[in-house]
């Protein structure tokens, strides 16, 4: 019985030793959050430039220790591939979309903000002082994050209104649909011509 409990405290001690070694010295407290909302938000996290990676698994490892999986949901370092040319060969590089910064999917409470606020290589959250201000739906689907899907009952010929962007409030029709990348193309009468416009699914509200 008592090597069992021997166990546990040199794995509680583990744990904790792991854990300080990834916080940073000098830990910031929270100046009180409550929790706002059961639905998770994206946050952006300001790192120091290159520890973007290092982050991402640090604070995963500490969302695991302490079982905080509830209110940290994902952590993810955003990254595109591009093609370059070089002598004459194709080859294609990975780099971050957004340096020196980790986006995590969360809800805000005193733990959690304190446990990815404290984690090494973190300088503090995007926001208003210490208060994370979360991106909008729009950003989160600009950036590539989270996919969300529309579905939009539309076919060629039918009338829509754009809602949105720079041709906001005109009418136009339908010439073509593309279902897998969320666009369409429609007409839009300006200045008593005809312009072919791409837009956006949520851009149009069907007529």
């Amino acid at each position: 019985m008592s090597t069992d409990k021997t166990a546990e405290s040199e794995k509680d001690l583990t744990v904790t030793q792991e854990e300080q070694d990834i916080e940073v010295e000098g830990a910031e407290t929270s100046t009180g959050f409550a929790r706002r909302s059961k639905e998770a938000k994206w946050y952006v996290v300001h790192t120091y430039s290159g520890h973007e990676n290092k982050v991402k698994v640090n604070i995963e490892k500490l969302v695991e220790n302490r079982g905080m999986q509830d209110l940290v949901l994902s952590v993810i370092v955003p990254t595109e591939d591009r093609v370059e040319l070089k002598d004459g060969q194709r080859k294609i590089k990975t780099r971050k979309m957004f340096p020196g910064y980790v986006i995590v999917k969360m809800i805000v409470t005193n733990e959690s903000w304190y446990l990815v606020r404290n984690t090494q290589g973190v300088t503090g959250f995007v926001g208003h002082g210490s208060e994370p201000i979360p991106l909008t739906p729009e950003e989160v689907r600009r950036m590539g994050i989270e996919k969300t899907v529309i579905v939009l009952d539309i076919e060629v010929g039918d009338t829509v209104k754009v809602i949105s962007g720079p041709f906001k409030g005109f009418m136009s029709v339908v010439e073509e649909v593309n279902v897998d990348r969320q666009t369409l193309r429609a007409r839009v009468s300006m200045f008593g011509r005809d312009t072919l416009v791409e837009l956006e699914y949520d851009q149009v509200d069907k007529i």
